[in-house]
């Protein structure tokens, strides 16, 4: 063993007649390294003075001050060059700094399987709560993250009924409203444009517009939804499936806004009008649509806020301070900035 100087892992293992590997788990809290050896090599690194980079201060407190975010990268509010996340994270780390903690967004790649690159990053005790995107009808996740008694916040909501904390948009009320929107309009044959996801969203969004339309005595039509690539191209694609419709849509109401103008592009192109020859709803006002010609009618929520919220539910969560699951789950309304296109 080395008298002086730092003490790195291979002295370790070495001076523990362990594998390197073996301590590395250990130190990284992976489930494989059973509890007991994790806890004797954790002893002796401490009494040696080794502390790995990154968790020096975990290795002394089981803390790492860190609450980390978990993003896919292959989907419409990241690949579309909009802002969502970035204004969602001013707000987010600026309550987390006040309390000192710092943010670590996790980008999921397209590849990758999103449940685990989760579990990874759970298993080498990467944070101290997380905060998970992307929100699957039925997310394992949740149950996951639930079990192994991991403090977390799910930005959306999952049909899975459990104690969970969770803060989502208002999908059902924003698909309501739009549908009663254009139906007050003269708009009764309308169009809805959904993602090829599984996204708890989307159900949300398609019960919205489903409960407009029967509080309108309006026949819902499963022909009318559709479920689309969630970006421009999606839009241009929804365009062509109207165009074929035996008879026209009159409206349609879009999840994600930025199908928006891949939607005009093809109407336009077929020598239609949006907002005269056809009504275009789009969920979020957003500042990658902001230039459309007719501005887009859509909702607006401000996402600094929102972000500030989502921060304050995940102290509470790690904190331990929300117990009732009723007051923990929570849906923000959007207010209605009406456009020209519909």
């Amino acid at each position: 063993m080395k008298k002086s100087g730092k003490v790195g892992i291979r002295d370790l293992a070495a001076h523990m007649g362990l594998a390197v590997s073996t301590v590395s788990r250990a130190m990284n809290g992976t489930r494989d390294v059973n509890e007991e050896t994790r806890k004797r090599i954790l002893l002796e690194a401490e009494r040696l003075g080794y502390q790995p980079n990154q968790s020096g201060r975990s290795l002394r407190s089981g803390t790492t001050n860190v609450i980390a975010m978990t993003i896919r990268t292959d989907t419409g509010r990241t690949a579309s060059g909009e802002t969502f996340f970035m204004a969602l994270s001013d707000g987010l780390q600026s309550v987390l700094a006040r309390a000192g903690y710092d943010l670590a967004l996790l980008p999921c790649a397209s590849d990758q399987d999103e449940n685990e690159f989760l579990y990874r990053a759970v298993d080498r005790k990467f944070a101290d709560a997380f905060i998970i995107t992307n929100v699957q009808r039925f997310d394992q996740r949740i149950d996951y993250l639930r079990r192994v008694d991991m403090p977390f916040v799910v930005l959306g909501r999952s049909d899975i009924r459990s104690d969970y904390a969770a803060l989502d948009l208002d999908f059902s009320g924003v698909a309501k409203q739009a549908v009663r929107r254009l139906i007050e309009q003269g708009r009764k044959l309308i169009v809805l444009g959904l993602t090829a996801q599984e996204t708890n969203n989307n159900y949300l969004f398609l019960s919205g517009y489903q409960e407009a339309l029967r509080e309108a005595g309006l026949p819902f039509d499963d022909k009318l939804v559709l479920r689309l690539y969630d970006r421009i191209s999606g839009g241009s694609e929804l365009g062509g499936a109207i165009l074929d419709m035996p008879e026209r849509p009159t409206g349609a109401l879009l999840i994600q806004e930025t199908m928006a103008m891949g939607l005009y592009q093809r109407l336009y192109k077929a020598g239609l009008e949006p907002g005269k020859d056809l009504a275009v709803i789009g969920f979020r006002e957003n500042p990658v649509c902001r230039y459309l010609s007719p501005s887009l009618t859509c909702f607006h929520v401000d996402i600094k806020k929102y972000g500030e919220r989502l921060g304050e539910m995940v102290l509470g969560e790690i904190k331990r301070e929300t117990l009732n699951a009723e007051k923990l789950q929570e849906v923000w309304p959007m207010d209605l900035i009406p456009g020209n296109s519909g």
